[in-house]
C-alpha cells in the first residue's frame, strides 16, 4: 500500500522541518524527488539521507518567490524524468506581529514566498500535468481556521493557499488533477525552534513549553506524523479525495474552546 514506484514529486523547502520528512518519506516509497530550496547546504544533507536510504532524489537551487528560477527548476526536472506526479507546496516563512506592527516590507516578504511561490509552482507545474493528471498538496495551517495572536500576515498567507486549493481541484477536475491541503498545528522542527530563539529570546523553554501545551493533545507534532499523512494523499489510495482540507492539530481547532 502507499507505494509511489515511478511517479517524479517535487517537494519545495524539501530540504529540512516537513519538507524534508516528506521527501524522505516519498522517496523511501518509490519515488523520485525533486528538492526544491533556497538553503542548498540544508538541501544537499536531505538529499545524501535520501540515498543512503537507497531513494533516488536531486536537489535544484531556487527561490518559490522568484517565478524565473521555478520556471528553470521544473523546466530541468521536464527535461530530465519527462514529467511530474506529484507537487508539493511547502516552502514557508513565519511572521509575529498584529495588522499594527506588521511592516509593509514583513507582509510583502510573507505574501511572495507563501502565497506567490505557491502560485509560482501550480502555474508552471499544471501545464505538465493535464496530461495524464497529477497530485497536488499545499501546505496550509491551522492558522487559515482560527485566530491566531499575533499572526496577521501568516495567517492572510494561509488563508490564501486555503483558497488556491479550492479553486484549483475545481479547474482540473476533469484533467485528473487532485489538490489538497494539510493543516498542521505547531511542529517540532528546526524552523520552530529558530522562530522561538528569534522572537522569544531568553525565555525559550517557557515559550517551547507554552506553545506545546496548546495542543489539547499536550504536545508539539512532529514531522514524520505530517509526512505519513502527506504520503497517503498523495497516493493511488487517496484517490477519491480532491479539494480537501486536512487539520493535523492534536484537536487544537476543535477541542480548544
Amino acid at each position: 500500500m502507499f507505494r509511489l514506484n515511478d511517479q517524479v514529486a517535487i517537494v519545495t523547502g524539501g530540504g529540512s522541518g516537513i519538507g524534508k520528512s516528506i521527501a524522505q518519506l516519498l522517496a523511501k516509497q518509490g519515488a523520485y524527488v525533486y528538492i526544491f530550496d533556497i538553503d542548498s547546504v540544508s538541501a544537499e544533507s536531505a538529499l545524501n539521507e535520501i540515498k543512503d536510504e537507497g531513494g533516488q532524489a536531486s536537489f535544484l537551487s531556487c527561490n518559490v518567490a522568484d517565478k524565473v528560477t521555478i520556471k528553470e527548476a521544473v523546466t530541468a526536472v521536464i527535461n530530465t524524468s519527462g514529467k511530474i506526479d506529484i507537487l508539493i507546496n511547502n516552502a514557508g516563512i513565519a511572521h509575529v506581529g498584529t495588522a499594527e506592527t506588521t511592516s509593509e516590507n514583513d507582509f510583502t516578504s510573507v505574501f511572495n514566498t507563501n502565497v506567490r511561490g505557491v502560485y509560482n509552482c501550480l502555474n508552471e507545474v499544471i501545464p505538465f500535468m493535464k496530461a495524464k493528471g497529477g497530485v497536488i498538496l499545499n501546505m496550509c495551517s491551522i492558522a487559515a481556521s482560527v485566530g491566531l495572536a499575533d499572526r496577521f500576515a501568516y495567517s492572510m498567507s494561509k488563508g490564501a493557499v486555503s483558497g488556491m486549493t479550492l479553486s484549483t481541484a475545481k479547474d482540473y477536475l476533469a484533467y485528473n488533477i487532485r489538490c489538497n491541503s494539510i493543516s498542521p498545528a505547531r511542529i517540532n522542527t528546526p524552523f520552530v525552534q529558530g522562530f522561538i530563539n528569534k522572537n522569544y529570546p531568553g525565555n525559550e523553554a517557557e515559550m517551547f513549553e507554552k506553545l506545546s501545551k496548546s495542543q489539547p493533545i499536550g504536545r508539539m507534532g512532529t514531522t514524520n506524523e505530517i509526512a505519513h499523512l502527506a504520503l497517503y494523499l498523495c497516493s493511488p489510495e487517496a484517490a477519491f479525495i480532491t479539494g480537501c482540507d486536512y487539520p493535523i492539530d492534536g484537536g487544537f481547532i476543535k477541542l480548544n474552546s
